[in-house]
This record gives C-alpha cells, sequence and structure tokens, in this order.
C-alpha cells in the first residue's frame, strides 16, 4: 500500500494528517520538536491573532465557545494540541525526528519524483514514499537585514522575543511595521519603555474590529465583491484611525488599496503613537556603537534592537536544484501546492492568503487528495502534474498574497483537476520538466 509523508506538525502538518487518513490514505508524520502546534510554543507572550476566533479553526472542530474574539497565544496553542489529541494523530507522528533529506527515487523516461521520494531523518532512512507533503512552515528562519557598522546593544529577531524581560535599557527600536512588528511595538509601549518603529514606506492599517465585531465577521460586509469591501474598509479606517498625516513622520502607502500594498491590522500603534510612547522612523543607514543613524540625517542612541523582519523560506532537507526557486522562494502552482520541476511534492501553508490561515490547510490537502488520486489512476508510467498546471497558470512567487485573489487560483485548481478526472489520463500529461531547469539562485 503506498505510504505518504508530512514534515511538520504544525496547524499545517495536522491538517494534512487528518485529511489524508480520512481519504484512506497511510500517513506518517515526522516532526523534530517533541511536541505538536510549530510556532505557537514560541512566539511573543504578547500574541493574539488578528483574525477571529470563529473564522480561525480547523474544519469541524470550532475554538471553544469560551475563548475571546482574539484568542491568546497559549489559547491557540491548547486548540491546536485537542485536535491532535481528538484525532489520535500522536500515534501518527514521530517526534524528535528532523528530516535530513528528501530525494526522488529514479523515474527512468518520467517525471522527477513520479516513482516516489526517498526520506532520510536523524533516525536513519525511512524508506521510500509515494508522495511527500511539505508542512514545515515558513516562519522559522529568522531574515534579519545587513546594516553598515556594528551595535553594541542587544539585537534580537522578533522569533526570539518573548516579553520586555529580554530587552536591556529603556529605549527601543523595532525594524519592521508589519503585524508582529507593530505587536511588539505596543507590548514594549505598554511597559512604559520608549520605542520607536522602523517604517520604511507607508502601509495601510486596519483595526481588528467595527462596530464592535471583528472585522471579517461584520454582516453586511459580505454582500459587497472584494473591490467593494477593499473601499467600504479603507473608508472605516479613516473613520477610526485617520491618515498618515494624523501620526508623526508615517509614511503615506503607495498602495492606493489594501490589495495592493503591505498592510497592519493594528489600531494601538497609532494609539500608542498618539500618546508619545511611539515614534515613526525611517531607513536605518547604519549602526555606530549603540547610535543608529538614520537616512533622513538624524540619530539616536538604543539600548536594544528588534528585528520584526520576517522570515525566509527554508527548505534544507531539498537539495539544490531539486526544484525551481526564483527570488528565494520556490515556484509553486495550483494554488502555491505544486513546485515547479517535480512530481508528488506538495506544499501545505507555503502560502499566506490574507485572513484566517488554519482553514487553507485542509482545503489544500483536498485539492492533494485529488491529485494523489489522478496519480495512482494513471499508474507507473507517471502524470506530468506540475507540467500540466505550469502551462496553464501562471507561477507563484508569493508568500503574502491577498484573499480573493487566492480564492480564484483555488478555483481554478478545481477547475483543472476535474477536468483530467473526467478524461483519459493513462498517459504521462506534458513533457518533464528538464534538471536544467531547477536550479536554486
Amino acid at each position: 500500500m503506498p505510504r505518504y509523508c508530512v514534515i511538520g506538525a504544525g496547524a499545517a502538518g495536522l491538517s494534512a494528517l487528518q485529511q489524508l487518513r480520512e481519504a484512506g490514505h497511510e500517513v506518517v508524520c515526522f516532526e523534530k520538536t517533541d511536541r505538536v502546534g510549530g510556532h505557537w510554543h514560541t512566539d511573543y507572550d504578547a500574541l493574539h491573532l488578528i483574525t477571529s476566533r470563529d473564522m480561525t479553526t480547523f474544519e469541524d472542530f470550532p475554538m471553544p465557545a469560551d475563548y475571546p474574539h482574539f484568542p491568546r497565544r497559549d489559547q491557540v496553542r491548547a486548540y491546536i494540541e485537542s485536535y491532535a489529541r481528538h484525532h489520535g494523530h500522536h500515534d501518527l507522528i514521530t517526534f524528535d525526528t528532523e528530516v535530513l533529506a528528501v530525494t526522488p527515487e529514479p523515474s527512468g523516461p518520467g517525471p522527477v519524483g513520479s516513482a516516489g521520494w526517498r526520506v532520510r531523518t536523524t533516525r536513519g532512512d525511512e524508506g521510500v514514499f509515494d508522495g511527500v507533503l511539505i508542512a514545515n512552515g515558513h516562519l522559522w528562519s529568522p531574515h534579519i537585514p545587513a546594516v553598515p557598522g556594528d551595535f553594541a546593544g542587544t539585537q534580537l529577531h522578533s522569533s526570539e522575543y518573548d516579553n520586555v524581560g529580554d530587552l536591556t535599557g529603556n529605549r527601543v527600536l523595532v525594524v519592521g511595521a508589519g503585524n508582529s512588528g507593530c505587536d511588539i511595538a505596543v507590548d514594549v509601549a505598554q511597559h512604559r519603555l520608549e520605542v520607536d518603529v522602523v517604517m520604511r514606506k507607508g502601509r495601510h492599517f486596519q483595526a481588528k474590529a467595527y462596530f464592535g465585531v471583528p472585522r471579517a465577521q461584520v454582516p453586511w460586509l459580505a454582500r459587497f465583491s472584494p473591490d467593494e469591501q477593499d473601499l467600504i474598509n479603507r473608508l472605516l479606517a479613516r473613520v477610526s484611525l485617520g491618515e498618515p498625516g494624523n501620526y508623526p513622520n508615517m509614511p503615506v502607502p503607495e498602495a492606493a488599496t489594501l490589495a495592493d500594498g503591505p498592510t497592519t491590522v493594528n489600531d494601538l500603534l497609532p494609539y500608542w503613537i498618539h500618546h508619545g510612547r511611539i515614534t515613526i522612523r525611517p531607513a536605518i543607514d547604519r549602526f555606530e556603537d549603540t547610535t543608529v543613524h538614520f537616512t533622513d540625517g538624524t540619530a539616536r542612541h538604543y539600548d536594544s534592537i528588534i528585528y520584526a523582519t520576517g522570515f525566509d523560506v527554508s527548505l534544507p532537507f531539498l537539495a539544490d536544484g531539486q526544484i525551481v526557486w526564483r527570488s528565494g522562494v520556490p515556484v509553486r502552482y495550483a494554488g502555491g501546492i505544486l513546485p515547479a520541476g517535480a512530481e508528488k511534492l506538495y506544499f501545505i501553508g507555503l502560502i499566506a492568503p490574507r485572513g484566517p490561515q488554519i482553514p487553507l490547510y485542509g482545503v489544500q490537502t483536498k485539492l492533494v487528495a485529488r491529485m494523489i488520486a489522478l496519480h495512482t489512476e494513471a499508474g507507473p508510467q507517471g502524470l506530468a502534474l506540475t507540467n500540466y498546471f505550469a502551462n496553464l497558470q501562471p507561477p507563484e512567487l508569493r508568500i503574502d498574497v491577498v484573499r480573493a485573489a487566492w480564492d480564484d487560483q483555488m478555483t481554478d485548481t478545481a477547475r483543472l483537476l476535474s477536468a483530467l478526472e473526467t478524461a483519459p489520463v493513462s498517459r504521462g500529461i506534458g513533457r518533464p520538466t528538464t534538471a536544467s531547469a531547477r536550479t536554486k539562485p
């Protein structure tokens, strides 16, 4: 019987386990830590969901009704753990076992990966799997920008920050104004420290709730198209939060809409700017001891710096050239599921459509189950499924993507799968991608 491998036991990996098991497949999971839940064990203490409790759930498994609208980190962690216990996932997961290498079995004239993938872990050779679902996440390999000079104070990436006890001194610089950066800046400000935030470019700010209701659950908003909702949300933000000019040094967004540029869901950063606890700074020019020089010619002393500068995509178990990379990310198709250059490899969660994340993992895996069925029907001669999508869809290079755009991709992917399911698949589709095209820059 074919076996399938899931890498990672975070929310994405657990969704993959459950959906494949429900589809009748034998599946095992390797998790390099001793627990399920992924980054929810190590995020900063002040973290809350920015999406609402009732929309950020696994299928048919709601969060407890006594949770608040925006649960704390520990509540989300407990919820994910309860999902794994409820479905008996621990019996399918090998803990404290890191995947070291995933290599394609020789496939002759067939597409790379069509003969399956051999998985090697810290335990040794785990054998050949008919397919591998990669759910190791994209929030664990910190990205820290290079800055001329050396800073003599405390430096942390946001993934290393728990609370203000990790900081030294009273002056703190947060580099980055995304959701995490603003969350952390607010946490520091509320502990009565002085906080500056580097905001190189303008971004749209959105409140978590309007009319006392989580933003995405305002009932009448659902009657409007995505473009109309974009406009309404910008108007609501203008009424409740104002415009960049209301906040000293805040740059104006280059993008006219929420969909076309960066958006941060946080209404407490503007609050603390008005209360003098947070100040906006431009890009950093250089470091000099504990002094940070900015591109506008100003400079200031800081005791601590927190880099809320995101993460790099890292797939250390795949050799260079195994799949196609561009601009530091894998090239993908089918709503971010299929990596260019290989068959029977599937990404679960390596794309982050704006809005609730947990539900989308099950949606992705349901499509993977349909892809697996097509591969099974095609038999040993193989199916160039990735090539099929590459000929019919544009490549996906984003991690952050507007939800409506991703929904359109998934609808198109389901349509193309339906076309295959109703057509003969006894022969390969298209031509296998050549090895020369699979180089990683």
